[in-house]
């Protein structure tokens, strides 16, 4: 696996090692063994499927609700913020796993599903070059990582600048947090689709048909969120709706994705620029020094998040359903004891919180 990341003329080539695959070969028999022996699909099943029709139904059933049921000003919102969870957990149930290929065997069927992220306002193409690709290639690699390339805001590993500001991150970063859904639909979005570019990697071109999808898009998330509730309810209780749906779902998404990869027990790796060539470990190995699952017996985190506190789990597979992730975990680590391989875990979600707040708070002190 290479990516080619240009700076004037000189070109960074990353690679994996990869030359001892036992490792990830034993985990990947294991991993088969254990879906021909229960003769499952490694797609959803009813669980996924019953699911996303819960949450789509809340969906619809939420925004009409706001839209046509008169009610006090601090019921209203309290149902946006409801309605933000709700975003977020289509996000992490419906349209991970589709955009993924993990939501069904049929690939028109992860298409569908997929297009959930244009729903709720971002794109699906720019999401696969971003996520699937370069996230999940060059985890924690500062220099190609888009998650973790948000300085000089935040600063996320020690090969980042330290700017003054830094040394206060760690209390105003959940406000940034808060405001992450609006940044990215007005403009990291944008950004991305202006400069065909994810951080420094050009993305795969887009055709026609995925530009007049972006545009489309963009114009339904300005109809459904924004031009149709100013038109029913009025301009201020639409802007507090509008910001109080979008301080949950943004929290909720940048929360779960932080305690996965920016917590005291991953690890982080840089490449600069100017290297022509920079060699990490083995792909399976970096990939489980990056990553920590978090809250694993907690079943409601589990549900709401679409099985992401299984993170090692899916970096490894990230074209299995979530919905298997809590049965492939023992199979993992006792792989990672065999070959004596650290495996990341926080057993609790608050837990998991207070490690990325320390995490924060150290790198904008140190």
């Amino acid at each position: 696996m290479c990516i080619l990341c240009k700076k004037r003329t000189t070109l960074a080539k990353i690679t994996f090692t990869n030359k001892d695959s036992a490792f990830f070969d034993s985990i990947k028999q294991d991993v088969n063994t254990y879906f021909e022996q229960k003769k499952i699909s490694k797609t959803g099943d009813w669980r996924l499927y019953l699911k996303a029709a819960i949450l789509l139904s809340a969906f619809v059933g939420l925004y009409l609700t706001l839209l046509f049921v008169p009610m006090p000003w601090y019921i209203g919102l309290a149902v946006a913020g409801l309605f933000g969870l709700v975003c977020g957990a289509i996000g992490f149930n419906v349209m991970h796993d589709a955009c993924h290929g993990s939501f069904s065997s049929k690939k028109w069927v992860n298409d569908l599903f997929g297009f959930s992220m244009n729903l709720l306002g971002s794109n699906a193409f720019i999401w696969k070059q971003k996520h699937n690709v370069i996230h999940h290639t060059y985890t924690n690699i500062d220099g190609v990582d888009d998650d973790i390339a948000k300085s000089p805001v935040l600063r996320h590993c020690s090969s980042q600048p330290k700017v003054p500001m830094h040394k206060y991150q760690h209390i105003y970063m959940f406000f940034l947090y808060a405001l992450s859904t609006i940044i990215w639909m007005a403009y990291t979005d944008m950004d991305k689709y202006f400069k065909q570019k994810v951080y420094k990697t050009k993305m795969s071109p887009m055709d026609a048909k995925e530009h007049a999808i972006f545009w489309f898009s963009k114009a339904l998330y300005l109809a459904i969120y924004i031009f149709i509730p100013i038109a029913v309810v009025g301009f201020m209780p639409w802007l507090w709706a509008f910001l109080a749906m979008n301080a949950v779902f943004g929290l909720m998404l940048s929360v779960v994705f932080q305690l996965a990869h920016v917590v005291e027990v991953t690890e982080f790796a840089e490449v600069r620029d100017d290297e022509e060539k920079k060699q990490f470990n083995d792909w399976a190995v970096h990939q489980i020094l990056t990553t920590s699952d978090f809250a694993p017996k907690n079943k409601l985190v589990s549900w709401m998040v679409g099985g992401l506190n299984f993170q090692v789990e899916h970096h490894l597979f990230p074209r299995i359903s979530h919905v298997h992730y809590p049965a492939l975990q023992p199979i993992i680590k006792q792989n990672c004891e065999k070959f004596g391989v650290r495996y990341n875990c926080i057993d609790s979600m608050s837990s998991a919180v207070v490690s990325h707040y320390r995490t924060m708070r150290m790198l904008g002190q140190d």
